[in-house]
């Protein structure tokens, strides 16, 4: 997990809004290749240890409605590349061709099951191969499809420098996000224009401070954010 040299970024990230956060990093590539480290021995103790679980709730996902047990979706990646996040599925089959691609609290595409496993966050356990893929990481700003990406500033653009994360700062930070979306006559409005703004200022935030202690914190920031 190199940092790639400024002239080899996507034209659309060599912006002066960029660079800032640019020339932090380049001070702290070290800390970059340690995270990745930290990455794959962590997921793949993952993947060892939660294998049972992993088993049982595929066992349950398909038991309870029809289609696969993973959701796979485009999303985008460091330095704007693209690729397939996987999840436990938790919505009906074809459920992004029955409304918005935004999931909101009270979305009746959700499943009996889904609907458990999304309030403890269990749907995203099979990132854990996208994180030993290389594809993600433990922590940093969510990865989002290509068509909200495009709605990013030049500065918003800075978080791509970095891999996306399964949990974020802005995840910790915005807790608000569904009761928004929920109360909103068009949610994907709402979420490019009120929502995303806000999420960007932590992610930002995060780029600010990286290290690797940071995300070692933020890790376990999310683990009591989930139980509590």
């Amino acid at each position: 997990m190199w940092l790639k040299a400024w002239k080899k970024l996507p034209p659309n990230m060599q912006h002066d809004a960029v660079k800032q956060y640019y020339d932090l990093l380049k001070h702290r590539r070290l800390s970059m290749l340690f995270k990745r480290l930290f990455d794959i021995l962590l997921s793949l103790i993952g993947i060892i240890l939660l294998s049972p679980v992993l088993l049982i709730l595929s066992i349950m996902i398909k038991v309870d409605s029809k289609g696969p047990v993973l959701f796979k979706q485009v999303r985008v990646k460091q330095y704007g590349k693209t690729f397939k996040i996987w999840k436990f599925r938790t919505m009906v089959v074809n459920a992004e061709k029955m409304g918005a691609q935004l999931t909101t609290q009270n979305d009746s595409r959700i499943t009996k099951v889904g609907n458990m496993i999304r309030k403890c966050r269990l749907d995203e356990f099979p990132q854990l191969f996208n994180i030993l893929k290389g594809d993600m990481s433990f922590v940093g700003a969510r990865p989002e499809v290509p068509k909200y990406v495009d709605a990013y500033t030049p500065e918003m653009r800075a978080t791509l420098l970095l891999p996306q994360g399964v949990t974020a700062l802005s995840s910790i930070k915005f807790k608000d996000e569904s009761d928004m979306l929920d109360s909103s006559d068009n949610p994907e409005e709402t979420y490019v224009e009120e929502i995303l703004p806000i999420k960007m200022t932590y992610n930002l935030e995060y780029l600010r401070n990286f290290s690797l202690w940071e995300d070692v914190k933020l890790m376990f920031a999310t683990v009591y954010y989930v139980l509590k």
